[in-house]
């Protein structure tokens, strides 16, 4: 009946218009660093089985193909893509990007991830008054392991394997102070999002692989770089247009469903 198609039409309107917001949020995310690009997932409905396949009539012979209607579409799920972003060098100290596979550790309060740890892409940091590596973002979260930058540092140098190396006034050589570790995980794409470009822990992602970068398949950490978000804004503007195309073409399924069932009303006149 027209219903049903009013119905499935509505479930398509209801989905696109997620798939929309997706998209927006991509967009909106363009000069996020480190920002990953999300893309939403369809699958269909239940069906309604009018005519089962391989059933047998008088003759004896099979039916071939069964009847079935769908009820419709569903977003099973949006989908992070972990592919890296482009190099932006900008020269500044403590600016890391992750050459590879991996993420930052931050520590966070214990309602908002598992054991007070995050993980993010994003190498935009700086140091806060007490001298501690921080995210610089609105909530300053410190990197993970802590690392306290001395007062009177006069350069200070992060190592493609995560050592931060220190130059003080007196010595001829730098001095390691501190060393950066990198997450993975298996399923990465199984990492909740809280905001603030963070993901944490949950049971589809499996627990954090941590170690030292460049070991066990890990990336290298580059200094004075920030990976920029993987956001191809052609490509969203073209999904954008789909969705858009899509949406009319539904909406125009609920147009037709309701001149059908005004059709059925008016034969009883």
């Amino acid at each position: 009946m027209a219903v049903l198609a009013m119905q499935s039409a509505a479930s398509g309107l209801k989905a696109l218009n997620t798939q929309l917001d997706v998209i927006a949020n991509n967009l909106a995310n363009i000069n996020t660093s480190g920002y990953k690009a999300s893309r939403a997932n369809f699958q269909d409905l239940m069906y309604i089985e009018r005519a089962q396949p391989g059933v047998e009539n008088a003759h004896g012979d099979e039916r071939p193909t069964g009847l079935y209607v769908g009820l419709g579409v569903l977003v099973s799920g949006t989908q992070v893509n972990f592919e890296q972003g482009s190099q932006l060098s900008t020269g500044n100290t403590y600016d890391l990007m992750i050459n590879g596979p991996g993420f930052f550790r931050v520590s966070v309060q214990d309602e908002l991830g598992p054991n007070g740890m995050a993980y993010t892409r994003a190498g935009n940091f700086t140091l806060n008054s007490d001298g501690e590596i921080v995210l610089a973002n609105d909530q300053g979260r410190r990197l993970d392991p802590n690392i306290v930058i001395p007062d009177d540092a006069e350069k200070i140098t992060i190592q493609a394997d995560g050592r931060v190396m220190v130059l003080q006034p007196g010595n001829a050589e730098p001095t390691e102070i501190g060393q950066l570790q990198i997450a993975t995980f298996i399923n990465p794409t199984g990492l909740a999002q809280v905001g603030e470009n963070l993901f944490v822990e949950t049971a589809a992602s499996g627990p954090p692989l941590e170690g030292n970068p460049g070991e066990e398949s890990r990336g290298t950490i580059l200094q004075g770089i920030l990976e920029t978000s993987n956001v191809d804004p052609t490509r969203e503007l073209i999904e954008m247009i789909r969705t858009q195309r899509a949406f009319e073409m539904n909406s125009n399924s609920i147009r037709a469903a309701d001149e059908t069932l005004r059709s059925i009303a008016q034969l009883r006149r």
